[in-house]
């Protein structure tokens, strides 16, 4: 479980495959004090620490979840947001975040506020149910607002601490991104499909 509170920014130093799989060697500005077998969200995507080495660390994504998320696109330099799980006696400053993908979404639109940024991202119509106005959103693993929802695209506004300390900075009109909407707002949904079939 994890809060998307970003601790740190890892980057990608070292990519191996092996059938399907992929493996990222990555190393983080914090020095974070990692273990095997410790689980880590990686933009958003829970990953299982596997191997350490010095100052880097293995993880490895399946075929599964390089063509669900942005993985596929990682490169040697590509840097990441990291945010360790949350211990039990830990502070919720974010919202629920598990670690697990629902889609991606498109920068359509980025614009500098004089102070904060103005991101629109679009998303396939059918998650329209699940993105609520003042909601909450995971976005490459930050829990942020969203406001001026439609159909398919919402907006989430960036304050200067977060854009300086999240790749959040990298994201331009076009980039991809990945997305978990709210745990709960997704379980309500569901509740009320069932009860509607």
């Amino acid at each position: 479980m994890f809060t998307g509170i970003i601790e740190d920014m890892a980057i990608v130093h070292k990519l191996e495959e092996k059938g399907t799989n992929k493996s990222f060697w990555l190393a983080t500005n914090k020095g974070l004090q990692f273990k095997v077998d410790q689980s880590v969200s990686h933009n958003g995507v829970c990953l299982t620490v596997e191997q350490i080495v010095d100052n880097q660390y293995k993880v490895t994504a399946i075929a599964e979840t390089l063509a669900k998320t942005t993985l596929h696109n990682w490169a040697i330099g590509t840097k990441i947001n990291i945010e360790q799980c949350m211990p039990a006696n830990g502070r919720f400053d974010g919202h629920f975040v598990s670690g697990h993908i629902d889609s991606t979404a498109i920068c359509i639109a980025k614009d500098d506020e004089n102070g904060s940024w103005l991101f629109t991202f679009e998303i396939a119509p059918q998650f329209a149910a699940h993105i609520i106005e003042k909601g909450s959103i995971a976005i490459n693993g930050t829990s942020l607002t969203i406001f001026d929802v439609t159909k398919n695209s919402f907006k989430v506004a960036i304050i200067p601490y977060t854009y300086e300390h999240t790749t959040i900075q990298d994201v331009n009109v076009g980039t991809l991104v990945n997305i978990e909407f709210d745990m709960i707002g997704k379980y309500i949904n569901r509740y009320k499909e069932l009860i509607n079939e």
